[in-house]
């Protein structure tokens, strides 16, 4: 079974339910308290830790003194806009004892799914984590309608983990694993210690039953699961009341973990090297050998540019006689890259009239 500690980069997904007492609309200020320590230990054994957290509905909601019932969109935007304050600042406060710098992310759907927006988050998080920063990520509910909505922040956490390249994702969740059927309602329903891979009949199981506070229930999570581990990330399940959850699961607590088919740059690269080519850009030999041990393209070695790419699109790079070497994500357009092909990066920015990044294309963003 995996151990957190083994974990590179890990993402930690925390509900409403976890984090705000049903009955008093108030912070569990315990708990995150417990989880803040947590998460100082494993930012203590060289891990990068991500927290997606749901609550701030469920907080402002109690500020605002509105109903338990469901919320009109209106209502729930303006919940959200009261509560995330307060979630943000008991992150920090919670986390600034143990000299952790924490940051606020506000993502929604339209992030992930645009290209541009996408470069951006993933840049940005990556950014902060290289800083030693852990992100407290959450859907931006005072914005999002309908249409650009998760809906969820299990399929957020997922899509965040894979976004990252996370070794790992914790649900932390009101049930300690997946079950064969609800547990609550079929005395016979047993927990899986460890799911290989999510087969139609493991879909079958999965039911809808949520709590009180929290939008996610099992479907949700295993939708999750298949985001993630098709990402090369594993996931696990566990019981996240409890005090100190992350060291109880570290520890041996109850749980199923989902198995990763590959690791996350494996995965990055297959998805990368199945997308359709917008443009094409031709490199000189240095920079053919540059990108064979595995360096960035810079703009220096381009020679040619092809195509109407634009900022986040695939594109196949080709050495001087055609021949294909790469396909990967350009941070520049096609025209921003032709009017910088050949110059070094430190004249980016006169070229262009704005500053630009070194790469054209960084080798994360590269499949060879």
């Amino acid at each position: 079974m995996a151990t957190l500690t083994s974990a590179r980069r890990l993402v930690v997904k925390i509900g409403s339910a976890l984090l705000v007492d049903r009955d008093t609309g108030l912070l569990r200020s315990d708990w995150l308290n417990s989880l803040a320590q947590d998460v100082a230990w494993l930012k203590g054994q060289g891990t990068d830790v991500i927290l997606v957290s749901s609550g701030s509905i469920a907080l402002g909601r109690g500020v605002l003194g509105l109903p338990m019932a469901t919320l009109p969109l209106e209502k729930s935007q303006a919940a959200a806009a009261v509560g995330q304050i307060r979630l943000a600042r008991a992150y920090e406060e919670a986390l600034t004892p143990h000299q952790i710098t924490t940051a606020q992310v506000l993502v929604t759907l339209e992030d992930s799914e645009n290209r541009r927006r996408y470069l951006n988050s993933r840049a940005t998080l990556k950014t902060l984590l290289n800083l030693g920063v852990v992100p407290i990520v959450n859907e931006n509910d005072t914005v999002a309608t309908d249409e650009i909505r998760y809906g969820d922040n299990d399929r957020l956490a997922a899509q965040i983990a894979v976004t990252v390249g996370a070794d790992q994702l914790i649900l932390l969740s009101d049930v300690d694993g997946f079950y064969s059927g609800n547990p609550s309602e079929d005395s016979s329903a047993t927990r899986f210690e460890k799911i290989d891979r999510i087969t139609p009949e493991i879909e079958a199981m999965a039911g809808d039953a949520g709590s009180g506070l929290s939008k996610g229930g099992m479907k949700t999570k295993l939708m999750a699961a298949k985001m993630a581990t098709a990402g090369g990330c594993t996931m696990a399940i566990t019981e996240g009341s409890v005090l100190n959850p992350l060291k109880m699961l570290e520890n041996g607590a109850s749980s199923t973990w989902f198995a990763a088919t590959l690791d996350p740059h494996a995965a990055r690269k297959r998805w990368i090297s199945a997308m359709k080519p917008r443009g094409e850009i031709t490199v000189d030999d240095g920079a053919a050998n540059a990108l064979a041990n595995g360096k960035s393209l810079l703009p220096a070695g381009i020679l040619e540019v092809t195509g109407d790419f634009g900022r986040g699109d695939p594109v196949a790079v080709l050495d001087p006689n055609a021949r294909r070497l790469a396909q990967g994500i350009s941070r520049y357009t096609a025209q921003e890259a032709d009017a910088i092909k050949g110059r070094k990066s430190s004249e980016i920015e006169a070229t262009l009239g704005y500053p630009g990044r070194a790469a054209l294309i960084h080798r994360d963003d590269l499949a060879l």
